[in-house]
C-alpha cells in the first residue's frame, strides 16, 4: 500500500518538472511577443490624384444634332410597315413600303404621255422640214416641247409618281428612335414618317440630384455604364447642364457626350448610370482600414521610434477601398494599417517582418 502511494507520488512530481520545462522553452522562443507590445504592419502615404464624384441616371439617346428625320416629297399610303421603334437596323434595311398617292400617280402617267406624244411631234416636224413643208422655226417649237415634257416628266418622277411601290431603306447602321405612321396610313407630303438616329451618334440624357447642380460645369469628364450586365465603362463628356428641373423626374436634367464605339455597348434606350468628376485634388492614399475614428474625429498611428503616435487626418475621399486623407503626413512614415485598433497613443508596437520572397 504505501508502495503504490509512493509511486503515485513519484509520477505527479515528473509530470510537474516536464509541464515547467515546457513553459520555460516557450519563454524562450523568439517568435513570441514581447509582453506589452503590439505586432503591426505598416505602409507608407502615397500622394495621389483624387476625383469627386456626382451620380446620375437616365438613358442612352440619339444625339439630337445627327438624328435625321425621315420624309418624302410627295403624299402616299403606308402599305408595308417592316421595322418598330426602338429597332436597331443595318444599312440599306428596308423600313416602310409606300404606295404613291393616286393623284401623284396619274399626273406621273400624263406627263408620260405628254412625253410621248412630244417626241412624236418632233419627228414628224423633223419629216416635214426635210419635204419643205414645216420652217425651221416649227422644228425649233417641237423641240422645245420636247424638252418641257421631259423636264415635266423628272418632276412628276419626283413627286412620287413614277412607281407602283416605293422602298424607304436605312440610310446607315442606327436605331428608329420613332416611328410616326401605322400600316394603312395616308400622309401629306414632308409628314415625318420616322425619326433615325446613326449607331456612331449616342449620347446619355441623364438626371442629377437638384443639390448637386451647383457643381456642374460643361466639359466635366464623365464615366458612364449601362445600369445592369456587366457592360464596359465609357469615358464621356458633360455638354448640356439644365437649369431647370424636369417635372416628371424631378431631377436636373444633364446631357452627356459619349465616344463613336458606344454603339458597340449601347442601343438608344438602354438605361445607364454616370459617376460624373467634379474636382480633382491631391491628398494622401491610404488603405481604408488604416484610418480610425472616434469622439475627436478622423486619425491614423504611425509608427515613431517603436512607439505607436497618433496623427488626426480628415478624410477628403471616403469612397472604395483607398481613402484619401489630408493631415501632418509625409511618404517618409511608417502608416499602421493593420494592429491598430488595440493601440493607444505611446504604446510600444513591432512591425510584423515580411516573409522573404522565394
Amino acid at each position: 500500500m504505501n508502495r503504490s502511494v509512493f509511486t503515485h507520488a513519484a509520477l505527479a512530481a515528473s509530470m510537474l518538472i516536464a509541464l515547467a520545462g515546457c513553459s520555460g522553452g516557450g519563454a524562450d522562443d523568439g517568435e513570441a511577443d514581447v509582453k506589452g507590445t503590439v505586432l503591426v504592419s505598416t505602409a507608407a502615404p502615397v500622394s495621389h490624384t483624387f476625383h469627386d464624384t456626382i451620380e446620375a441616371w437616365g438613358t442612352a439617346a440619339g444625339d439630337p444634332h445627327r438624328a435625321s428625320t425621315v420624309s418624302l416629297g410627295h403624299g402616299g399610303l403606308v402599305t408595308g410597315l417592316l421595322v418598330a421603334a426602338g429597332q436597331t437596323v443595318k444599312r440599306g434595311e428596308a423600313l416602310l413600303r409606300i404606295a404613291p398617292d393616286p393623284v401623284a400617280r396619274n399626273a406621273f402617267l400624263q406627263a408620260q404621255s405628254t412625253l410621248n406624244l412630244a417626241g412624236g411631234e418632233l419627228k414628224r416636224t423633223e419629216q416635214m422640214a426635210a419635204q419643205h413643208l414645216a420652217t425651221q422655226s416649227q422644228v425649233a417649237t417641237a423641240r422645245k416641247a420636247l424638252e418641257d415634257a421631259k423636264a415635266g416628266l423628272e418632276a412628276q418622277r419626283a413627286l412620287g409618281g413614277g412607281s407602283a411601290e416605293e422602298t424607304i431603306d436605312a440610310p446607315a447602321d442606327g436605331v428608329v428612335t420613332a416611328l410616326n405612321v401605322n400600316l394603312g396610313d395616308r400622309f401629306q407630303a414632308g409628314a415625318a414618317l420616322l425619326t433615325f438616329a446613326p449607331a456612331q451618334a449616342l449620347v446619355a440624357r441623364v438626371g442629377a440630384q437638384p443639390a448637386d447642380g451647383a457643381q456642374l460645369k460643361p466639359g466635366m469628364a464623365v464615366e458612364v455604364q449601362p445600369t445592369y450586365g456587366e457592360g464596359a465603362v465609357l469615358r464621356g463628356r458633360l455638354d448640356v447642364v439644365g437649369r431647370a428641373i424636369d417635372a416628371q423626374t424631378h431631377l436636373l436634367p444633364l446631357q452627356v457626350s459619349l465616344p463613336p464605339e458606344a454603339g458597340n455597348e449601347l442601343v438608344a434606350g438602354s438605361p445607364v448610370q454616370a459617376k460624373i468628376e467634379t474636382d480633382n485634388y491631391q491628398a494622401w492614399a491610404l488603405p481604408r482600414s488604416a484610418v480610425l475614428n472616434d469622439d475627436k474625429g478622423d486619425y491614423v498611428f504611425i509608427v515613431d521610434k517603436d512607439k505607436a503616435k497618433r496623427i488626426d487626418v480628415s478624410v477628403k475621399h471616403p469612397d472604395g477601398d483607398t481613402l484619401g486623407v489630408a493631415g501632418p503626413l509625409d511618404s517618409k512614415m511608417q502608416v499602421i494599417v493593420l494592429g491598430n485598433y488595440e493601440l493607444g497613443d505611446g504604446d510600444a508596437v513591432r512591425e510584423q517582418q515580411q516573409e522573404p520572397t522565394k
